[in-house]
């Protein structure tokens, strides 16, 4: 280990910056790490600018050698996550850390070292890790595919970080994975079977979102969602400051065709949320809207053509979940959204997911319409 690294809390704007800056030197030669926009990357922790910030407590660090940043993570605790079922992988005690990178294993081990006194400093008996920063945003090491880049709101990483993760005492605690479908096949006869009888149900209504009410279509979206994912493991309630935030992130990539509620009896049930792989067209950005990259995204957020599309979230309401109607409101609003992204947006491709090892139902689902595992993810712990 170099004598003169060092780890220290970060202080000021300048050490925001060099937190955020790293990573583009680290990846530099990775023709597949998306380089995020450095404005959006800054918003991420600075808490005047993420409404997480709203229920977490928050240090970030940096390793310097020589004058010259080397490393960095954060550590931190989601309040919220503190009051989760034990069973569900929060719970009391329950700190994580993420945002971590390193150029040596010897750095990771002191970064790794520096987030866990803290946490211990705040009473937590056990880590998870990586989550960069709530379970909502980039959770989970990439471990398989690295041969082609991560989807918006999904994480990069170098494979040898695996290694020193795992040689620093931690273990798996979940493995998250997403399915890639080619939206230009046909679905299995089957498949096509449910769809239409589903369509032949007058008491089932898929419909298109009205941006023009984003907010009460939200509040829809979100009544689901913490209905159909509360049992989940790594569940936490997404709350009001959080909302509005991703509103207005991800407001420019919604289109109406590409996020469905599904209603049965003139009550909604089901939701699904597919986006335009934003990172398709910020890649090239290299970080930077200036001096023309603005004017080229804005051109691009008029209608979107992407090749790939994601499908980040998806859920049925519970009492709903053991039935074939779940499966079958799920083919439908599946199959209508496919046809709108390569008739509307010209894509050839989707991922669908995080999806958890032990989701059955949904990775039934996934592998039903002829999808599979093209990235895994993993999340680790340890007792501190």
């Amino acid at each position: 280990m170099a004598t003169n690294l060092t780890i220290r809390p970060i202080e000021t704007k300048k050490d925001r910056k060099a937190f955020v800056d790293l990573p583009f030197r680290l990846y530099a030669d990775d023709p597949n790490w998306v380089p995020p926009l450095k404005g959006e990357a800054l918003g991420l922790i600075t808490p005047e600018k993420n409404g997480w910030y709203s229920h977490a407590k928050v240090q970030l660090f940096l390793a310097e050698e020589a004058g010259k940043v080397v490393g960095r993570i954060s550590a931190h605790i989601d309040t919220l996550a503190l009051t989760m079922p034990a069973g569900q992988g929060f719970g009391p005690g329950v700190g994580q850390w993420g945002l971590m990178d390193a150029e040596r294993e010897d750095v990771f081990v002191a970064l790794i070292a520096a987030a866990e006194s803290w946490l211990r400093a705040q009473g937590m008996t056990r880590a998870l890790g990586p989550i960069s920063q709530s379970i909502w945003e980039e959770p989970g090491l990439l471990v398989s595919g690295f041969d082609h880049p991560p989807t918006i709101m999904m994480g990069h990483a170098k494979p040898e970080y695996r290694g020193w993760i795992e040689r620093a005492g931690y273990a798996v605690a979940k493995e998250l994975m997403t399915y890639d479908l080619d939206i230009r096949k046909e679905f299995p006869p089957i498949v096509k079977r449910i769809i239409k009888s589903g369509e032949n149900n007058p008491r089932i209504v898929v419909r298109e979102v009205d941006k023009r009410k984003f907010e009460e279509e939200a509040a829809i979206i979100l009544s689901i969602l913490n209905d159909a994912w509360s049992d989940n493991w790594g569940f936490v309630p997404l709350t009001p400051p959080e909302i509005k935030d991703v509103g207005v992130k991800l407001k420019p990539i919604v289109f109406n065709d590409l996020i469905r509620i599904a209603e049965v009896d003139g009550r909604p049930v089901a939701f699904m949320i597919t986006l335009p792989d934003l990172n398709e067209a910020i890649k090239p950005l290299n970080g930077n809207l200036l001096p023309f990259g603005w004017a080229r995204l804005l051109w691009w957020l008029r209608k979107p053509k992407v090749r790939t599309m994601r499908v980040p979230l998806m859920g049925v309401v519970k009492e709903l979940q053991s039935s074939r109607l779940a499966s079958q409101l799920a083919f439908m609003m599946i199959d209508i959204i496919k046809r709108a992204c390569v008739e509307h947006y010209g894509a050839t491709r989707s991922e669908i997911g995080w999806i958890l090892e032990d989701n059955q139902g949904m990775r039934s689902i996934a592998e039903t319409i002829g999808s599979s595992v093209n990235k895994v993810y993993l999340i680790y712990q340890r007792t501190l």
